[in-house]
């Protein structure tokens, strides 16, 4: 059982990257995925930044990233994508999504939850963003 991200990199302020989210080896259906993301050195300070419901399709995002950040959910690769444009410095972080049972929890709610705990959790990819 597995969350793969993909896609980070080295960008300078105003361009685009897309990370990518790959499972594996449990069932994608009637789970929250959301990406998080989190300075090193600052462990307390666990951004969620958007989720996505794998049975309908619910997104939600942090006030941070809204109009800029895209999630999106391919089902038939397991696969959960974050579209991110208009990048900034302050975006600079490891990146990583997470896996929760959706349950009755609404996304935002997940998002909340998986804050704290996930069912499955991906190693992160690093996001570096230059003035």
């Amino acid at each position: 059982v597995q969350l793969v991200e993909s896609g980070g990199g080295l960008v300078q302020a105003g361009g685009s990257l897309r990370l990518s989210c790959a499972a594996s080896g449990f069932s994608f259906d009637d789970h929250a995925i959301a990406w998080f993301r989190q300075v090193p050195g600052k462990e307390r300070e666990r951004e969620g930044i958007s989720c996505i419901s794998t049975r309908d399709g619910e997104t939600n995002y942090a006030d941070s990233v809204k109009g800029r950040f895209i999630i999106s959910l391919e089902n038939a690769k397991n696969t959960v994508y974050l579209q991110m444009n208009n990048l900034q410095p302050e975006d600079t972080a490891v990146y990583y999504c997470a896996a929760l049972a959706q349950g009755v929890l609404n996304t935002m709610e997940a998002m909340s939850v998986m804050r704290f705990r996930s069912d499955y959790r991906g190693q992160g990819t690093q996001v570096t963003v230059t003035a």
